[in-house]
């Protein structure tokens, strides 16, 4: 069985509420959703920067030479573009260069 620490599991099972609240009355498309700005409650929580390089990697949970939104799983929308949807946060844009404590790299 996975050990998850109680604190992920916490951020993580916010962030399936706030998914499972979400209004699907009408289809949204990328150019539609606001950036995410860093100071928002949520982001603040995932600990989200616009930019990668400014996040220690010794404070990073999951070691990897190079982590960005543009190589995480959790990103969506097309290759190369600038600002992209993301799965934990619904209805908002990330910076493709930004980071977040729930960074999981593509498999």
């Amino acid at each position: 069985m996975s050990k998850i620490a109680r604190r992920k599991f916490i951020q993580l099972s916010a962030v399936a509420v706030a998914g499972a609240l979400a209004s699907p009355g009408r289809r949204a498309y990328a150019q539609d959703l606001p950036h995410l700005a860093e100071d928002d409650p949520m982001a603040t929580a995932m600990k989200y920067t616009h930019d990668a390089s400014t996040v220690d990697p010794a404070s990073r949970v999951n070691p990897a030479a190079e982590q960005t939104c543009d190589n995480c799983a959790l990103i969506q929308g097309g290759d190369g573009d600038e600002w992209r949807p993301c799965q934990i946060f619904p209805g908002k844009l990330v910076n493709a260069n930004g980071w977040c404590s729930v960074w999981a790299p593509k498999v």
